[in-house]
């Protein structure tokens, strides 16, 4: 529909607006009216028809994560918008540009007790960026112009615009083609910058890369800075993907999920670089106190809200990718002697984990870091590990268990770790990248609650999951385990479910692991079926004390902590 002309109903005046944003995939479970659905296909655009709306809000989550692109839910009303509000919180905190468009009671219904009434913009106005009810027909197309550029504007994340049933028969005019923008792709920082000085003044320098850098390292810019200086390089959950963790300087993840060997190098750090992370608990977490006291914290980020202030430096508040290039203006002559140092720690985090696997196989049972092993061997060089944060899919956390290199990807659940997101997530994660393949790690428990959408999932197509199958909930009832006496009469899991498969569907491929014997040959032709366009499950089970916290046969090293349900 182009400039000038009206689209007949307020959806198909939407769906007009959304195709010349260059929207290309809808999620969602529409209003029984249709209408969205209609007009969104009308328009030539794809419409996952979900069924579950929090897993339509996770799937648009999935798709604006590996993309960097607006992901789009559209649902109904009243029960429908409350559905929606998980997805709606691990999109903002995931830092997601996200677009839920619902559906509404009429203006001439409004405050009569109408069928499914609810003040929604009330209820998910806390959980979004911005948040608009269109009253009249000539406020739709602003409105919805307004909400994608919020989505997208600044630090990216969700937003919601309510459509009310009012709207359906009205002529709304679509007359123009919206606001352009564009981000400064330079800025400049001089030599008496504060940023540039504690860097310059570092001698053992640290770089953390955030979430907010998965779309900003054009050029390996953040390497090159490594390289410059000689920092060290680790990174948050949702930063993995973002620098090539072949890099030598990289060290694994910081804070909850830091080898044990890289430990020293946080205590002898003395500045360190944060590009485009809020800093949240699990990534500081067991940081030296001396951190953001004696050792400054340059922290870099799109918005002073996003910044810590927990901990004490300067603050550069501008897009993280151009920062980076302004302070390769002001790079030293040489690095900093210790980048050696942090190579021999690299080496060192590589060969003790050879020797762990070479250690696992001589043992009884199958162990995960094997299964890791496995994927990372049979699958392509371009895989996406779409994950959970459970019990036991946390090993998929630890570097160098699992490796982000050679164009490898990765979507982590944001702080909030909201059960089945990675589940869910994968199918938009696939939509996003339909030539690569994309890998769902998750946990039986977080499986069982997307499984609603596993029809979807088939639909779809080409999508392996991998489910770590212990019989229920594995965090809690590793926290019941430690509980001294326990709770009588209470359990997590069921140990009858740890054989359990998913439902039998029509073009569903199932295949088990029952051990290393045949772990290569399951997976390899699990992956056959999935480079063919089907969705494979891939069960493979598990034990309880094959846990990164603590469990200690598979290497484990922490005690259980309060985390993730």
């Amino acid at each position: 529909m182009g400039s000038g002309e009206t689209g007949k109903g307020g959806w198909a005046a939407a769906a007009a607006v959304l195709a010349g944003a260059g929207v290309r995939s809808v999620f969602g479970l529409p209003g029984d009216d249709l209408d969205a659905l209609a007009a969104v296909r009308g328009e030539g655009l794809g419409f996952t028809l979900c069924r579950d709306q929090r897993n339509a809000v996770f799937m648009a989550t999935g798709y604006a994560i590996q993309s960097g692109a607006l992901g789009v839910a559209v649902v109904g009303k009243g029960p429908a918008v409350t559905n929606t509000v998980t997805g709606l919180l691990e999109a903002r905190c995931s830092a997601a540009p996200v677009l839920v468009l619902s559906g509404g009671t009429s203006a001439e219904h409004a405050g009569s007790g109408a069928f499914q009434e609810l003040d929604q913009v009330s209820v998910l106005r806390p959980l979004v960026k911005w948040a608009a009810r269109v009253e009249h027909p000539s406020r739709l197309v602003p409105l919805l112009r307004q909400a994608i550029l919020a989505a997208q504007d600044g630090v990216p994340g969700p937003v919601y615009l309510e459509l009310p049933d009012h709207l359906a028969k009205e002529e709304i005019p679509v007359s123009h083609d919206g606001v352009a923008t564009e981000l400064p792709t330079a800025v400049t920082l001089s030599d008496s910058s504060p940023a540039v000085a504690a860097l310059r003044a570092a001698t053992r320098p640290t770089i953390l890369v955030g979430g907010g850098m998965r779309h900003r390292n054009a050029g390996r810019r953040v390497e090159r800075l490594a390289e410059a200086f000689g920092a060290a390089v680790a990174c948050t959950a949702s930063g993995r993907g973002a620098v090539d963790e072949a890099l030598p300087l990289f060290c694994g993840l910081s804070g909850l999920y830091t080898p044990e060997p890289v430990g020293p190098l946080w205590t002898e750090t003395d500045c360190v670089l944060v590009l485009g992370s809020r800093l949240e608990e699990t990534a500081t977490f067991g940081w030296p106190d001396r951190i953001g006291k004696d050792v400054p914290v340059v922290q870099v980020n799109l918005s002073a809200g996003e910044l810590s202030t927990e901990f004490g430096g300067p603050a550069v508040i501008a897009d993280a990718g151009t920062v980076v290039d302004a302070l390769l203006a002001h790079a030293p002559a040489k690095p900093a002697a210790w980048a050696g140092r942090v190579a021999e720690v690299h080496r060192e985090l590589r060969t003790a984990h050879q020797d762990t696997l070479a250690r696992l196989r001589t043992e009884g049972e199958l162990c995960i870091a094997e299964l890791l092993e496995a994927l990372d061997e049979v699958l392509p060089a371009d895989r996406i590990l779409v994950q959970e944060n459970g019990l036991q899919d946390m090993w998929s956390y630890r570097f160098p268990l699992w490796t982000c290199s050679g164009g490898a990807g990765s979507v982590v659940p944001s702080e909030q770790t909201s059960l089945g997101f990675g589940a869910a997530a994968a199918v938009g994660v696939r939509q996003a990248a339909p030539d690569r393949p994309v890998v769902a790690f998750v946990g039986d428990g977080a499986f069982g609650l997307f499984a609603a959408d596993l029809p979807t999932a088939v639909r779809e197509g080409g999508l392996l999951y991998v489910v770590l199958r212990n019989g229920g909930y594995g965090w809690l009832q590793a926290q019941l385990d430690q509980r001294d006496g326990g709770v009588p009469g209470a359990a997590f899991v069921d140990e009858a479910l740890v054989s359990a498969t998913a439902p039998e569907l029509p073009g569903l491929h199932q295949r088990s692991v029952t051990g290393r014997d045949n772990l290569r040959a399951e997976l390899t032709e699990a992956w056959k079926l999935c480079a063919a366009g089907r969705t494979v499950v891939l069960d493979v089970p598990v034990r309880l004390e094959d846990s990164m916290f603590g469990g200690e046969k598979a290497g484990g090293d922490f005690p259980l902590l309060p985390g993730p349900a």
